[in-house]
């Protein structure tokens, strides 16, 4: 049996989810105003996915006789100094819902809730992947640095992203 204070936890991070998706269309915005379509569409990807994984947690939640709350989603970031700074705000964004499903992991283990364990193990997984792609990302725009033709292919290989529910 799910706990109160666990519920709580997840209804949270799926609302966390949504927000993340909004931040990826704000950078997605912030590309395509800059004409780089192949990174606006590279986030729109990363929208889906967010929101892909908010709908997980909101299924989850009322498989296992939970309300899903819905919150207000904050503002997102709507300024970004530069491509790079698209990814590394991307990054950091990465690394707080890591933390946070490492809190409701803690948690789902303390109230030794193992359906949620196992339910959460994907996430975990996920983070990883998620954190290590945008890493990726940012030492090639670093390295690519001024370099337009590299940026170009590299752009038009981002281009290609689709996300297919996992």
């Amino acid at each position: 049996m799910i706990s109160e204070k666990l519920a709580q936890a997840l209804n949270e991070q799926m609302n966390n989810e949504f927000a993340a998706a909004q931040t990826y269309l704000s950078m997605a915005s912030y590309c395509e105003y800059r004409n780089y379509s192949g990174f606006a569409h590279y986030y729109l990807q990363q929208v889906e996915e967010e929101r892909f994984h908010a709908m997980k947690i909101y299924s989850y939640l009322n498989d296992r006789g939970i309300h899903a709350v819905i919150t207000e989603i904050p503002a997102p970031t709507t300024s970004f100094e530069n491509l790079v700074h698209t990814f590394e705000v991307a990054l950091e964004q990465e690394k707080k819902v890591t933390k946070s499903f490492y809190a409701i992991m803690d948690l789902a283990w303390e109230e030794k809730e193992h359906a949620t364990i196992s339910f959460l193990n994907w996430f975990l997984d996920e983070q990883v992947e998620e954190e290590a792609t945008f890493d990726k990302h940012i030492e090639y725009l670093k390295r690519i640095r001024d370099d337009k033709n590299a940026l170009f292919i590299y752009e038009k290989e981002l281009a290609t992203r689709s996300f297919a529910d996992e």
